[in-house]
């Protein structure tokens, strides 16, 4: 007889609270309630209408949540220094970036922003702090990258990948909110890759490197280890969440809606966009359960916004006898 072990490769912790973080899957009795539990499936989310960004404009970068979103950069007729702001329903406008340039990469929230790399049209090393109303300068990157991802926050940000003047990179850096230092390198250099989570537990997936790659790796703050691959091998997509609850959207080629949760080991498919587009951004502050993507190229620029909601971490169920 099989046992659950060897059917499902996990086994049945005994614990006397419940796991703060289960993933998917996951399976064990506690003995304080004296009952079995599991983690059930995640939910499948929905994405909806948001407003209009006031430019459309693609290759942008975003940071914040779904009700209080940033925008800035990009690329229109020419490279943008504009940044929009984003309360929910509807963009304002907010101050301009110092150094107009695409490719850039974001993190942070709306009132304590992060800007850096991207190409002014050379590969830029350049950082800048918003505080809600303006951009002032920070300290440069140690690679000049366009094209690379982020995460984290305004005193703890984290970079990675990208296009440098030599080829794609794989180098990392970490910001402390005044300097860049080195961090450990991705196993693939790519560039055109979305970023999530923290500075100690941050997640890189898909890119470029001669192709789109579907390739997820987990950082630790000091390493990064493979993780399970997305379906859909794409780049400059767009990404929320965390290292175990993250969120992936759009993307190309060709232009994608597609939209997938990891749980820390895996992606499984959720659902689509309503618009199929690439270098699009995403409100990269935010839960996987809400957040919020906009900007991006179809065949044009696009300036629409669309806001996800539902999905986020699994139920927790209890197992019943029959």
């Amino acid at each position: 007889m099989s046992t659950y072990y060897q059917i499902f490769g996990g086994k049945i912790n005994v614990v006397t609270s419940d796991p703060s973080d289960p993933i998917e899957g996951q399976t064990w009795y506690n003995t304080t309630s004296e009952v079995l539990k599991y983690r059930a499936a995640t939910a499948a989310g929905a994405w909806a209408a948001g407003g209009n960004m006031g430019t459309a404009r693609y290759i942008l970068a975003g940071a914040g949540t779904q009700t209080a979103g940033l925008a800035f950069g990009g690329y229109t007729t020419a490279d943008s220094a504009l940044t929009e702001e984003y309360d929910g329903t509807s963009w304002t406008s907010g101050g301009n970036l110092a150094t107009a340039r695409n490719g850039l990469a974001g993190c942070g929230i709306q009132t304590a922003g992060l800007a850096f790399g991207g190409g002014d049209p050379s590969y830029s090393n350049a950082t800048e702090e918003y505080n809600g109303t303006s951009w002032t300068s920070g300290g440069n990157l140690g690679t000049a990258r366009q094209y690379p991802a982020g995460a984290g926050t305004q005193t703890a940000g984290l970079g990675l990948g990208g296009e440098a003047a030599t080829g794609n990179t794989a180098a990392t850096e970490e910001y402390d909110g005044t300097s860049w230092t080195s961090g450990g390198s991705l196993a693939t250099a790519r560039n055109a890759l979305a970023g999530a989570g923290t500075q100690t537990a941050g997640l890189g997936f898909g890119g470029l490197t001669a192709t789109a790659v579907a390739n997820t790796e987990e950082y630790d703050g000091t390493s990064w280890t493979a993780g399970g691959n997305l379906g859909t091998a794409r780049h400059t997509l767009a990404g929320a969440g965390t290292q175990t609850s993250a969120l992936a959207f759009g993307g190309g080629p060709p232009n994608s809606a597609a939209t997938e949760a990891y749980n820390g080991t895996s992606w499984t498919a959720d659902t689509s966009m309503s618009t199929a587009r690439r270098r699009l951004a995403g409100a990269n502050a935010g839960p996987s359960s809400s957040t919020a993507a906009f900007g991006g190229k179809t065949t044009v620029n696009v300036a629409n916004t669309e806001e996800f909601t539902g999905a986020g971490a699994g139920v927790t169920k209890t197992v019943t006898g029959s």
